[in-house]
């Protein structure tokens, strides 16, 4: 990651607390202002991800994201008492991997609170990890990246949903040896509104990944300024995928199997895990 400057730094370290025993922590509606978060609903969405992200990586949520209740200002000398959390530095890290990326203040925030020894821990972790709880960590990172997918297809001229979904098609296309994103949907036996994404296992939810990730790439490295090369170009990233995927002896996404339970049934069941257990 890049070196912050200076300026850049000091917005988190002017937020950054240090406890009776000498460690450091963040309080989240801190690092709400910090991070340009208008709405504390908003963010609020952001650190419950975090934590589902911190159940996967098998750390202790309530040792990360201690609930604490602050005292929040109101019109006319009001006041209320409002949820916060205790943010340590892993927390803090898991939600701004969570954020909304195309923030430039959110690279700033990675790179600041970047665990070099958790990164490692967490690869390592990965192959130790259950389907349901690959599926989980795999779904959370294709969410952040197709954020910069769509930021770069908007660049490109990209504007109407129509164009949008002419464009995913594009790499689905490539992908998937010709089958649009409907086409992918109706073999998974799903509805309209259901994510196809949702419905994918680990491998074939990789293989979106490095599909979106190389065509941003791509799309980003060349400038790429029209609907008709971005869709170009997320079509031939499709291709080069699938040809590995095929070189590689494995199984093409549109045969791989569909899992018992969509993302959204997984995360509701982790939400529930999460809530405290009432005495």
């Amino acid at each position: 990651m890049d070196k912050l400057t200076l300026q850049q730094q000091k917005l988190f370290d002017d937020i950054r607390h240090i406890d009776e025993n000498g460690q450091e922590y963040w309080f989240a509606r801190e690092l709400q202002g910090a991070l340009t978060y208008a709405k504390w609903e908003n963010f609020h969405k952001v650190i419950k991800t975090a934590q589902i992200a911190c159940k996967i990586s098998q750390q202790e949520v309530t040792y990360h994201f201690p609930e604490v209740r602050k005292t929040i200002p109101m019109p006319k000398g009001a006041s209320k008492t409002a949820i916060d959390y205790k943010l340590t530095r892993y927390a803090c890290y898991l939600i701004v991997m969570n954020g909304d990326p195309r923030k430039e203040v959110i690279a700033w925030a990675q790179t600041y609170f970047a665990v070099k020894t958790r990164q490692q821990e967490l690869a390592e972790l990965y192959d130790q990890l259950t389907e349901d709880e690959k599926r989980l960590f795999i779904r959370g990172d294709i969410k952040q990246k197709n954020m910069l997918l769509a930021e770069a297809a908007h660049k490109a001229g990209i504007i109407t949903s129509l164009e949008y979904a002419t464009f995913q098609d594009a790499g689905y296309r490539g992908l998937y040896g010709g089958l649009t994103a409907r086409d992918i949907a109706d073999n998974k036996g799903l509805t309209n509104g259901e994510e196809i994404l949702d419905y994918m296992g680990s491998e074939e939810l990789a293989a979106n990944l490095f599909r979106i990730t190389q065509t941003e790439a791509k799309m980003r490295r060349e400038g790429t300024d029209t609907p008709a090369k971005a869709n170009a170009a997320h079509y031939q990233i499709g291709k080069i995928v699938r040809k590995a995927i095929e070189e590689a002896g494995g199984t093409m996404p549109e045969d791989l199997p569909l899992p018992d339970k969509s993302i959204k049934e997984l995360e509701a069941e982790t939400r529930r895990q999460l809530k405290p257990k009432k005495d």
